[in-house]
């Protein structure tokens, strides 16, 4: 796994990337965009129009953007830390489907 500054680990990270998900209206528009960008792709692959993909970033970080700026009130932490934080986009994608975090 790369060495990002300040975290060797994602497992090290995975705590700070929460910590920029406290408002709980940033970390629903993160789950709406994260269930669109899977979404999207399933059915773009499924269907063979490949051309949808270009939908991907739009949605993933159109949501989660307006989750940071307008609500957190924060600065992305894909500006600083784009592998862990896609990485983290994910896990809490499947910590808010297990309970582990309020949705």
């Amino acid at each position: 796994m790369e060495k990002t500054a300040g975290f060797s680990t994602f497992s090290q990270f995975y705590p700070f990337y929460l910590s920029e998900h406290a408002d709980r209206t940033c970390r629903r528009l993160h789950f709406v965009g994260t269930s669109l960008v899977i979404l999207v792709a399933v059915s773009a692959i499924a269907s063979g129009r490949l051309e949808l993909l270009w939908l991907l970033p739009i949605l993933g970080y159109g949501f989660a953007w307006v989750g940071h700026f307008y609500f957190e009130k924060n600065r992305p932490a894909t500006f600083k830390y784009p592998f862990y934080s896609f990485m983290g986009d994910f896990v809490m994608y499947k910590d808010i489907w297990t309970g582990k975090i309020r949705f």
